[in-house]
Formats: structure tokens, sequence, C-alpha cells
């Protein structure tokens, strides 16, 4: 299939060849414990989260299309899968999936329109026809992306972009509410306290190691320009960053959405990250927050390994990252934290495990250094299936371009990987 995002008319044909993609996903989280955690599945790997468009492995010509338009197919996909997520006890068939699809369509314009105004579309044509709800979502995704256009690295696309997310966010709400005018305001209130926010965020993360490093201080200039705050508010995040702020003064949800609180941590993860280097206060700092927001310690090591799985697996699109040290660095610490959480969950891995005998084998054979290249390929895409049986890595996801057989190996618990 030829698509060209920049075509008029590009989003129906789009939706109708990434149909069976739709339908897969919503089947696929059918069963899952929480929408939140099937929306997160979606979002980290795609990039919205980090601000990274990838597309999926089976998507037409991804390398011809700019990060633009992939921004833009992004968005398209994830406002409808995060719509269908919630969308589970309406569909019984065919036809009503096609009508929540449909509805998601129609809603992204009306949406749009009341929560961002400066992102209005008008419903008619100059000469009065009325536009179809495609035509006007069309548009509306082109405008949105659009504002946030950058030719930067890595670090300023995630900052551009990633205040994507809240659209998301927001608009799996709306598709539940009983929409008037003090809901439609209230909706654009929450989206500007939550963008602020997230600015308090970056300051705080920012001063954990008392130092503004010179990486952070331009990830914090290019996200104010990216921000759409007023001028006034601008002033005061200026301050705020030059001076810090305490974890307590951060205007953090207040409702208990786990998918804005996982937004934040991996916000502050980010920041701190950006220069390739997790001091000891920066963990510190990442403890408190984490707790502040009512986590774990594993939910804080969860989204370490998120943050850096992402990264590693697409280590090639991201510039700025590129040299041996920083690589060396971050494939070691990444695979000793993912060491740990398959040693906790070692019982289920063993069980998993038990009655292959194919893949014991395998492991037998590893020991002795003696696969072939296709035994070798086999035991490592076992391990992998193997491991993606425990919850925490369906969430988080695990790099496989990244993850060699010697790294699973090493990852695997030391009871049950091949014995010297």
């Amino acid at each position: 299939m030829t698509l060209n995002p920049g075509n008029k008319g590009w989003l129906a044909e789009y939706l109708e060849f990434r149909k069976e993609m739709f339908l897969s996903f919503f089947k696929d989280t059918a069963q899952d414990r929480h929408p939140e955690e099937s929306l997160y599945r979606l979002l980290r790997p795609n990039g919205i989260l980090y601000g990274h468009p990838i597309l999926a492995d089976n998507n037409p010509q991804e390398a011809d299309i700019s990060n633009l338009n992939k921004m833009k197919i992004l968005m398209a996909e994830s406002l409808i899968n995060g719509s269908l997520i919630l969308h589970h006890q309406e569909v019984n068939n065919e036809d009503d999936f096609s009508e929540v699809i449909m509805k998601t369509v129609t809603n992204i314009g009306d949406f749009y329109n009341k929560v961002y105004p400066d992102l209005s579309v008008s419903s008619r044509t100059l000469f009065g026809r009325k536009k179809s709800p495609l035509e006007i979502a069309e548009k509306i995704l082109e405008k949105r992306i659009l504002l946030n256009e950058s030719n930067g690295d890595f670090w300023i696309n995630f900052f551009n972009n990633s205040l994507l997310f809240l659209d998301i966010y927001f608009f799996g709400q709306w598709m539940h509410a009983n929409i008037d005018k003090n809901v439609a305001v209230f909706f654009k209130t929450e989206k500007d306290t939550l963008r602020f926010s997230v600015v308090k965020v970056l300051a705080a993360a920012a001063h954990a190691n008392k130092i503004i490093e010179e990486e952070e201080q331009g990830l914090f200039n290019y996200f104010l320009d990216s921000s759409h705050l007023n001028d006034k508010q601008k002033e005061e995040a200026r301050i705020i960053f030059k001076d810090g702020v305490e974890i307590d003064e951060i205007d953090l949800p207040t409702h208990n959405s786990w998918i804005l609180k996982k937004y934040f941590l991996e916000l502050a993860i980010l920041t701190v990250w950006a220069d390739r280097k997790l001091e000891d206060t920066e963990y510190e700092f990442l403890q408190k927050f984490n707790s502040t927001l009512g986590f774990y310690e594993e939910d804080l090591e969860n989204s370490l390994l998120a943050v850096e799985g992402f990264v590693l697996e697409h280590w090639e699109y991201l510039e700025v990252l590129r040299s041996e040290h920083d690589y060396s660095e971050v494939s070691r610490e990444y695979v000793g934290r993912i060491r740990k959480m398959a040693e906790r969950n070692a019982m289920r891995i063993a069980a998993e495990m038990q009655g292959k005998s194919d893949l014991n084998k395998l492991l037998e054979k590893a020991k002795a250094d003696d696969l072939s290249d296709k035994e070798a390929a086999q035991l490592k895409d076992d391990l992998i299936a193997i491991l993606r049986k425990v919850p925490t890595f369906v969430i988080i996801g695990l790099p496989t371009t990244f993850l060699t057989l010697p790294m699973l190996l090493k990852i695997l618990p030391s009871n049950l990987g091949p014995k010297e």
C-alpha cells in the first residue's frame, strides 16, 4: 500500500489498511486488568510517551515517512486504540466495532474544537459544504502535530511531543463524559494545570543533584518553547526552573490515575537521565517522587526498565545518544535491572519452563557453546517468549532487537540457566 499522510484523504485509507491491527489490539487487551495498563502498553512501545514516533513493523514504507507524518499516524492510532480500550462492553460484532471507530473519529473533532480552541476547524468548506468527520479529524491532527514541529534531536522531540500523551489521556476521558459547556471548561482547565505541573516536574528533577546540567537547561528551554504556556506562565516557569521546586509543591493528579502518575514518573526519569548518568542523589529524588505518587519501589524499577529498554531498542534512531561509552553503560545497567526482575519472578519463569524438553536441551547445548545459528535463534525466541509470560514484562515490554542470547542467558535466574 502506498500511503502519504501529507495527502488529503489519507486517514480514511489508513483506517481501512489498519483495521485488522485495531481489531487485534482490541482483542488482545480484553483481559487486561485495567484499561490504563492497556493504554500504557500501547503508548510506551510506539514512542508517544517518549516523544519519538516508532511505527509498527508492518507499517508501509516507514523509512520514507517523515517524523511529522509518523506522529500524525501514531496520534490517529493512539486516539482510536485508546478509545477502543474503554468500549469492550459495547462491542459484540464487527458492525459494533466499526461504529466505535467512527464514533471516535467524530469525537476527535468535537474534543479538539472545545478543549483546544486554538486548533478549531470549521465544519464547513469555504463554499458551504459540510465536512465529514474524517476530513475534520484529518485537518485537526495535522494542525496539532504542526504545533509541535521540530527538527531537533531525540531530547528536543521528547519534550515537544510527549505532551501529546495528555491529549490521548483526556480524549479517553472525554469519550466517557456527558459533554456540556461546563465539562468542556473543566477539561481545558485540567489540561492547562497538568501542563504546568510538567514544568515543575522538570524543574524538580533537574535540581535533584543540585546542579543544572547543560543538557537539562537545554531540555527545559526547548520544552518551554513547545509548551504553549502564556507569557506570565513562562516567566513563572523560568523562576521555578532557576530556583527549583519541592516535590510537595507540584500539582500532581488528584484523581487516582495510574497512567498519569506513570507519565510524570517517566518524565522525571528522562530528565535526570538527560546526560546518560543516574547519580545517587538523582536516584534518591526518584525514590522520593515515586513514593509521593503512591508507587512502590518495584514501580520505579519497572519505569527505569521501560525507559532504558525503549532507548536501547531504538538506539539506531537516537543519534544524540550514540557513543560506545554511553551504550555500554546503559546496556550494563539495563541488563542488571532486568536480571533482578527475573530473579524476583524465578518461580513463575521456572513453571513456564517446566516440561519444555526442547528448550532445556538447547540450554544444555548453550553451556557447551555448541549451538548452531538456527538453534541459537530458536533459543533466543523461546527465552523471550518465556519472559513475556511475566506480567511485568507484558506491561513494560522487552527490547527484543537489543537483547542477545548471551544477555538472555545472564538474565535468566541463576538456578535455571546453563550450569558451568
